[in-house]
């Protein structure tokens, strides 16, 4: 009954919308250039997915900088690397500020995680514990033992299921996500979260995970037509409530637990990043709630550390490197170059360790032209301008969210050669620009866990690389189409053949 009212009355809602927005646009000619719009959507009808790419369609008609009018927010889109530099150098106080989104309400436990609270004491607070206390150099030694025991339980494991010569077949997909969730609930909790294929809690967790980067990456068209979430359009919100239920239900039980372990573990000498903030609630209690642990502490970090591990949460670094072995697959000259590298650096003797990562630099290569081409975050999280500005000579009003294209500017022919071909050999020797390879963001939201992202990518891609022979299941090369979401995930999930080098056996034998 409440629907059938609110469907007779938007006609009304909706044609004094349109009078609103009709006496109060200004049109000023100083502004971006912009596509023909209609009345109140603006360019609503613009957004096909993915949006990163149908956002580069637009800069090829109207320039690197242009504005959409999304229902009643303006928003500016960026697409080269001097038009971001000017947003986020000489303007990156004014760019400071995240947009009141419902996936940030919703899953963002209000706007309080570091990623997207406003820019002000809290964010700034939240923002030195995670570079200070969770994801400084010496935390992430201090952890280094923890992630050397996945990468090898993930080794040991697919050592143990090929045998002889012959080849075996394996989905990297779900291993790799399983991966990255355990790094990071071990460096959070102290504990392991998904302990095999079959562990169903695991496996859901990790669903609900990719389910939510899958709605906070689509374009809600409640965060710029209020009528539209009044109605709730499309079940959006209904959908994100029930995601974040199952999500917060686990997240408290993690707190429950180790709270109730504290002594223990204390006595023990194990501190995990939640413990810091445990330390911080018994001191603080009205500033450090259980949602802001939750949000910040494991929210936070599963997108900071899974989804950046190569930018920001568990998805994202599983995502990372599943394209990067796909690349690989398609590439087998590349990846026998890599694995030379490994063989005259690390040798047959030992597995790769994270100290080795950084005298491997055509690995370092190949995981720069993996995030230049497919990007864990292609569109850098929103930002939202806090007061009037200029970019690119045209006047940015105060109130305008700001979307930079990092997959469009990481694609651009005018700044790189051949820019939609894998050559690794493009980054050997090159000082790289922050405002050309942005994966990570840049200025003072930038991402704070590329340390860990680059750790635990370049360790497991290099064990990967170092004990295993890959083959594709066919001659046909690997699909390489995006899917939808926040992180850019493949559509085909990657299967691939693998059988163990005979050089390694032995080493894979005693771990």
């Amino acid at each position: 009954m409440a629907t059938a009212y609110y469907y007779y009355l938007l006609p009304t809602i909706l044609f004094l919308l349109a009078i609103i927005s009709k006496l109060n646009k200004r049109r000023r000619t100083d502004l971006p250039p912009s596509p023909p719009s209609l009345p109140i959507i603006g360019h609503l009808h613009l957004l096909k997915e993915p949006i990163h790419r149908t956002l580069q369609n637009l800069s090829q008609q109207y320039g690197p900088i242009y504005l959409l009018s999304l229902g009643f927010q303006n928003v500016v889109v960026v697409s080269s690397p001097s038009l971001a530099k000017e947003c986020f150098h000489e303007n990156d106080l004014v760019f400071a500020n995240r947009p009141n989104l419902l996936s940030g309400r919703i899953f963002d436990y209000n706007n309080t995680t570091v990623g997207v609270s406003p820019y002000g004491p809290h964010w700034r607070n939240l923002r030195r514990i995670s570079t200070v206390e969770l994801l400084s150099t010496a935390r992430l030694n201090s952890s280094a033992a923890l992630r050397r025991d996945e990468v090898r339980l993930l080794a040991r494991d697919l050592f143990r299921k090929v045998s002889g010569t012959s080849f075996g077949e394996v989905e990297m997909k779900s291993r790799l996500s399983a991966l990255s969730m355990n790094v990071v609930t071990r460096m959070v909790v102290g504990k392991r979260y998904f302990e095999s294929e079959e562990e169903d809690g695991g496996r859901r967790f990790l669903e609900v995970i990719r389910e939510s980067f899958e709605l906070s990456g689509a374009s809600n068209p409640g965060d710029f037509l209020p009528v539209l979430r009044w109605i709730d359009y499309g079940g959006v919100e209904k959908r994100m409530r029930r995601v974040q239920g199952e999500v917060d239900s686990v997240l408290q039980g993690l707190i429950d637990e180790r709270r109730s372990d504290r002594s223990s573990r204390r006595s023990s000498g194990q501190k995990t990043m939640m413990d810091t903030f445990l330390d911080l609630q018994e001191s603080e209690p009205q500033t450090y709630t259980d949602d802001i642990i939750k949000g910040h502490v494991i929210v936070s970090t599963i997108k900071l550390c899974m989804q950046t591990m190569i930018s920001a949460g568990t998805d994202t670094s599983a995502v990372t490197m599943e394209w990067a072995m796909t690349l690989l697959l398609n590439h087998p000259k590349i990846l026998n170059k890599a694995r030379i590298e490994l063989d005259d650096v690390v040798g047959k003797n030992r597995l790769i360790e994270e100290a080795d990562c950084s005298k491997l630099p055509y690995l370092q290569s190949i995981i720069n032209e993996t995030l230049r081409l497919y990007p864990a975050a292609p569109l850098l999280v929103p930002h939202y301008s806090s007061e009037d500005c200029t970019i690119g000579g045209y006047h940015i009003p105060k109130g305008t969210m700001l979307l930079a294209n990092a997959w469009a500017i990481q694609r651009d022919p005018s700044v790189w050669v051949d820019p939609t071909t894998f050559w690794p050999e493009r980054h050997e020797g090159m000082e790289v620009d922050a405002y050309k390879l942005l994966p990570f963001g840049i200025g003072r939201r930038s991402c704070p866990g590329i340390g860990l992202a680059n750790r635990v990518v370049s360790s497991v891609l290099g064990v990967l690389i170092q004990c295993f022979e890959w083959r594709r299941t066919s001659e046909e090369l690997l699909d390489m189409t995006e899917g939808k979401g926040l992180t850019m995930p493949k559509v085909e999930p990657l299967v691939a053949l693998y059988k163990t080098r005979e050089c390694m056996k032995d080493v894979l034998l005693k771990v």
